[in-house]
C-alpha cells in the first residue's frame, strides 16, 4: 500500500513504485467489465460512478493490482492507495512516455483529427515502428491510456488530442510531451465550451505554445486560416510549412487531380512524378493527405512508402465512407459534425456526378447560443440544392425555418421509419450529423 501525497518527493516515489508494478502487469484498464489477465485496474471516479466500488471485483477477475483513492481499501491485498487515481494515471503515463527518446507527434484541430492521425500513422509505419491513438481515445483519460499502451520498441508515436474547453490541450500536451505537433484547422466546433471562435483559436494553439516552450517543431499548413498567425503569437520558431503549393523546407509538391469520386493526386518529388489513387472521398480530405505527406517527408519516409500507405488507407467508423445501401450510393459521414465540416461535406457532395441526390442531416451539438443561427444557415444552404429529398433530424432543426419540401424528424428512429418506405434506387445520399444523432441506425 502507498499513499499519493501532494509533495514532489512523495509523488516521485509513488510514481516509481507504480511504474514498477505497471511493468510487471499486462497493461492498464479503467473498465471493471473488461479485465485482461494481469492488468492494472485504475478505479476512476465519475459523475455517476465510483471505480473504487469495483476494485475488489476487478482483482477477482484477474487484475494484478487495483489503484484506488478510497482510504478504506488500504488494508486490502493488491490495492495501491493514491490520493487521486486520475492524477496518478496521468502522471504514470507521462513517466512511461519519458522512457522513450523518440519523436512524438501531437495532433489537434477542429476537423479531421482522426483521419489525419490515421494517415500520419500509416505513412510513418512504412518506415518506423509506429504507435498511435486507438479510435478516439483523445481526452484526459484516453491520452494516458494511449501512452501506457505504447510498446517499448516504439520508434514513432502519433497522439490525437481532443478538447472542448480552453486549457485541455495544454493539459494533454503536458502529459504526452510531444516533440512535434500540428493543428489540422480552426473551425466552428464546440463553440459552447470554447466560448466562440476566438476561444477555439486560443485553446487549440495551446499545442503551439507547448512546442514553443519546449523546443518542439510545428507542422504548419500555410493554406489554413489563422494557423500562421497563431504560430507567431505563440512563439513557435521551428516550423515545417506545407500547403497545396508546397512550402519552405519541404522538397515535395502534392497536387489534387480529381475529387468527384475518390481523391486522385499527383506527387512530385525530386523531379519524379508519383500518382496516388486514394480511397478517400471529399476535397476536404486532401489537406489531411497533405499533412501526412509533410510529416512523412520530414522524417524521411521513402516515396514508395508514401504511395502504398496513402492508397491502402480506407476510412471506417462512419467517416467519409462510400457505401452501397438498397441500390443507393451512401456517403456516410456521421462520425461527427459542426458548421465548418457540414459546409465542407455539402461542397464536396455538390460536386458528385450523380443526377439524383438527397441529404439526411443530423443536428449539430455543443454550439451554445450560436446553435439557431448555425442551423438556420445550414438549412438555407441546403435549400439551394436540387435534391430528391431533404431530411433533417434532431431537435435543433425544429427551431429554424426549413426549406420547402423538407422533412423533419425528431430522431433517427423516426427518420428510419419513413426512409424504409422510400425507393432509394439510384440515389446518392449524404448522411452527416453530430455523433449524438446516431444516424447510422437509419441505414442499418
Amino acid at each position: 500500500m502507498i499513499y499519493y501525497k501532494n509533495d514532489k518527493r512523495a509523488m516521485a516515489h509513488t510514481i516509481e513504485h507504480l511504474y514498477e508494478r505497471f511493468l510487471e502487469s499486462s497493461g492498464v484498464t479503467t473498465d471493471s467489465r473488461n479485465i485482461p489477465a494481469g492488468s492494472m485496474f485504475f478505479a476512476l471516479r465519475g459523475d455517476r460512478f465510483d471505480g473504487n466500488a469495483y476494485a475488489l471485483e476487478a482483482l477477482s477477475k484477474g487484475a494484478s493490482w487495483a489503484v484506488v483513492d478510497e482510504p478504506a481499501l488500504a488494508g486490502e491485498p493488491r490495492c495501491l492507495v493514491v490520493q487521486d487515481t486520475l492524477a496518478a494515471l496521468q502522471d504514470l503515463a507521462r513517466h512511461h512516455r519519458r522512457q522513450f527518446g523518440i519523436p512524438v507527434v501531437g495532433i489537434t484541430g477542429s476537423n479531421g483529427k482522426t483521419t489525419t492521425k490515421e494517415l500520419v500513422r500509416d505513412v510513418l509505419a512504412a518506415a518506423f515502428r509506429t504507435y498511435a491513438t486507438q479510435g478516439n481515445l483523445n481526452n484526459h483519460i484516453g491520452v494516458p491510456l494511449t501512452l501506457l499502451a505504447m510498446p517499448l520498441d516504439t520508434e514513432m508515436a502519433v497522439i490525437e488530442m481532443g478538447a472542448n474547453h480552453q486549457g485541455e490541450i495544454a493539459q494533454l500536451a503536458a502529459i504526452a510531451e510531444p516533440t512535434h505537433g500540428l493543428i489540422t484547422n480552426i473551425g466552428k466546433a464546440h463553440l459552447e465550451g470554447f466560448g466562440g471562435v476566438e476561444g477555439i483559436k486560443k485553446g487549440k494553439s495551446e499545442l503551439y505554445l507547448f512546442l514553443a516552450q519546449n523546443g518542439g517543431t510545428v507542422f504548419l499548413n500555410a493554406d489554413q486560416p489563422f494557423l500562421s498567425d497563431l504560430a507567431d503569437c505563440r512563439g513557435a520558431q521551428k516550423r515545417i510549412r506545407y500547403g497545396r503549393s508546397g512550402g519552405s523546407g519541404l522538397a515535395t509538391e502534392l497536387r489534387l487531380l480529381s475529387s468527384e469520386q475518390f481523391l486522385r493526386a499527383e506527387w512530385v518529388l525530386d523531379g519524379k512524378v508519383w500518382s496516388i489513387e486514394s480511397q478517400l472521398y471529399g476535397e476536404y480530405n486532401f489537406d489531411n493527405i497533405l499533412t501526412a505527406a509533410a510529416v512523412g517527408h520530414h522524417f524521411g519516409v521513402p516515396p514508395e512508402g508514401f504511395k502504398q500507405a496513402l492508397e491502402a488507407y480506407v476510412p471506417e467508423n462512419n467517416r467519409s465512407q462510400i457505401l452501397s445501401w438498397r441500390g443507393a450510393t451512401l456517403v456516410m459521414d456521421a462520425y461527427n459534425a459542426n458548421p465548418t465540416s457540414m459546409g465542407h461535406a455539402l461542397a464536396s457532395f455538390g460536386k458528385r456526378p450523380e443526377e439524383k441526390k438527397a441529404v439526411v442531416l443530423g443536428h449539430m451539438l455543443e454550439l451554445g447560443t450560436e446553435s439557431p443561427i448555425e442551423h438556420q444557415a445550414l438549412a438555407d444552404r441546403v435549400g439551394g440544392f436540387s435534391l430528391v429529398w431533404k431530411v433533417f433530424v434532431g431537435k435543433e432543426f425544429s427551431k429554424v425555418k426549413l426549406p420547402d419540401g423538407a422533412r423533419y424528424f425528431p430522431d433517427a428512429e423516426a427518420a428510419k421509419s419513413w426512409l424504409d418506405e422510400q425507393n432509394v434506387e439510384g440515389i446518392c445520399i449524404l448522411a452527416k450529423g453530430s455523433r449524438g444523432n446516431k444516424l447510422e441506425k437509419i441505414f442499418s
